[in-house]
Protein backbone atom coordinates (compact mmCIF):
# COMPACT_ATOMS: atom_id res chain seq x y z
CA UNK A 1 0.00 0.00 0.00
CA UNK A 2 1.67 3.61 -0.76
CA UNK A 3 2.31 6.21 1.59
CA UNK A 4 -0.50 8.81 2.32
CA UNK A 5 0.19 11.85 0.29
CA UNK A 6 2.02 14.75 2.34
CA UNK A 7 0.49 18.61 1.77
CA UNK A 8 3.53 20.45 0.50
CA UNK A 9 2.57 24.06 0.56
CA UNK A 10 -0.06 26.61 -0.29
CA UNK A 11 0.65 28.73 -3.74
CA UNK A 12 -0.70 32.75 -4.21
CA UNK A 13 -0.02 34.36 -7.34
CA UNK A 14 0.53 38.53 -6.23
CA UNK A 15 1.82 41.24 -8.68
CA UNK A 16 4.35 42.42 -6.17
CA UNK A 17 6.09 39.08 -4.33
CA UNK A 18 8.36 41.27 -2.12
CA UNK A 19 5.56 43.48 -0.90
CA UNK A 20 3.35 40.90 0.02
CA UNK A 21 5.97 38.74 1.69
CA UNK A 22 6.46 41.93 3.85
CA UNK A 23 2.53 41.66 4.18
CA UNK A 24 2.76 38.29 5.71
CA UNK A 25 6.44 38.69 7.89
CA UNK A 26 5.30 41.43 9.33
CA UNK A 27 1.66 41.34 9.84
CA UNK A 28 1.61 37.98 11.09
CA UNK A 29 5.51 37.12 11.97
CA UNK A 30 5.91 34.49 8.90
CA UNK A 31 9.30 33.31 8.44
CA UNK A 32 10.85 34.51 5.48
CA UNK A 33 12.59 31.72 3.40
CA UNK A 34 13.77 32.66 0.83
CA UNK A 35 12.11 36.04 -0.96
CA UNK A 36 13.39 36.93 -5.26
CA UNK A 37 11.37 39.52 -7.27
CA UNK A 38 9.54 36.44 -8.56
CA UNK A 39 9.15 33.81 -6.08
CA UNK A 40 8.80 34.02 -1.78
CA UNK A 41 8.49 30.48 0.37
CA UNK A 42 7.46 31.53 3.78
CA UNK A 43 6.48 29.44 6.97
CA UNK A 44 4.64 29.22 9.99
CA UNK A 45 5.52 26.50 12.35
CA UNK A 46 4.61 23.68 9.82
CA UNK A 47 3.10 25.83 6.69
CA UNK A 48 4.39 26.78 4.06
CA UNK A 49 3.26 29.86 1.89
CA UNK A 50 4.79 29.83 -1.33
CA UNK A 51 4.18 33.38 -3.74
CA UNK A 52 4.68 33.64 -7.44
CA UNK A 53 4.91 36.88 -9.41
CA UNK A 54 1.97 36.75 -12.13
CA UNK A 55 1.28 39.86 -14.43
CA UNK A 56 -1.58 38.64 -15.67
CA UNK A 57 -4.21 40.23 -14.18
CA UNK A 58 -6.75 38.40 -15.03
CA UNK A 59 -5.70 35.58 -12.52
CA UNK A 60 -5.86 38.19 -9.99
CA UNK A 61 -8.85 38.10 -8.50
CA UNK A 62 -10.19 41.16 -6.88
CA UNK A 63 -13.10 39.20 -5.39
CA UNK A 64 -12.17 35.95 -3.29
CA UNK A 65 -9.42 34.03 -3.80
CA UNK A 66 -7.90 32.23 -1.48
CA UNK A 67 -8.77 32.26 2.00
CA UNK A 68 -5.98 31.25 5.02
CA UNK A 69 -7.31 31.32 8.43
CA UNK A 70 -5.24 31.96 11.57
CA UNK A 71 -5.66 31.51 15.08
CA UNK A 72 -4.41 34.57 16.76
CA UNK A 73 -3.99 35.63 20.55
CA UNK A 74 -5.32 39.45 19.99
CA UNK A 75 -7.22 39.83 17.33
CA UNK A 76 -6.99 43.93 17.53
CA UNK A 77 -3.68 44.45 17.41
CA UNK A 78 -3.17 42.11 14.30
CA UNK A 79 -5.81 43.75 12.16
CA UNK A 80 -4.39 47.05 13.10
CA UNK A 81 -1.02 45.51 11.97
CA UNK A 82 -2.60 43.91 8.74
CA UNK A 83 -4.35 47.63 8.06
CA UNK A 84 -1.38 49.12 8.57
CA UNK A 85 0.22 47.01 5.68
CA UNK A 86 -2.69 47.09 3.42
CA UNK A 87 -5.49 45.34 4.15
CA UNK A 88 -9.19 45.93 4.61
CA UNK A 89 -12.15 44.66 7.02
CA UNK A 90 -14.18 42.88 4.95
CA UNK A 91 -17.10 43.29 7.79
CA UNK A 92 -17.43 44.39 11.00
CA UNK A 93 -15.04 41.92 13.94
CA UNK A 94 -17.76 40.02 15.06
CA UNK A 95 -17.91 38.80 18.81
CA UNK A 96 -18.97 35.48 18.79
CA UNK A 97 -19.80 33.20 22.29
CA UNK A 98 -16.55 31.24 21.17
CA UNK A 99 -14.52 34.22 20.48
CA UNK A 100 -14.19 37.22 18.50
CA UNK A 101 -13.39 36.72 14.27
CA UNK A 102 -12.80 38.82 11.35
CA UNK A 103 -12.24 38.99 7.73
CA UNK A 104 -9.89 40.67 5.76
CA UNK A 105 -9.49 41.40 2.19
CA UNK A 106 -5.73 41.63 1.15
CA UNK A 107 -3.54 42.95 -0.83
CA UNK A 108 -4.10 40.95 -4.29
CA UNK A 109 -7.82 39.94 -3.39
CA UNK A 110 -6.73 37.53 -1.26
CA UNK A 111 -8.55 37.06 1.81
CA UNK A 112 -7.32 36.09 5.67
CA UNK A 113 -10.14 35.09 8.18
CA UNK A 114 -8.72 36.00 11.60
CA UNK A 115 -9.98 34.20 15.16
CA UNK A 116 -8.92 34.54 18.47
CA UNK A 117 -10.87 32.26 20.80
CA UNK A 118 -12.72 33.19 23.91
Amino acid sequence: MAGAATFRWILQLHKDVPKAARFYSEGLDFTVNVCTLRWAELQSGSLKLSLMQSHNNHLLQKGYSSLLSFTVTDINTTVTKLMALGAELDGPIKYEIHGKVAAMRCIDGHMLGLYEPA
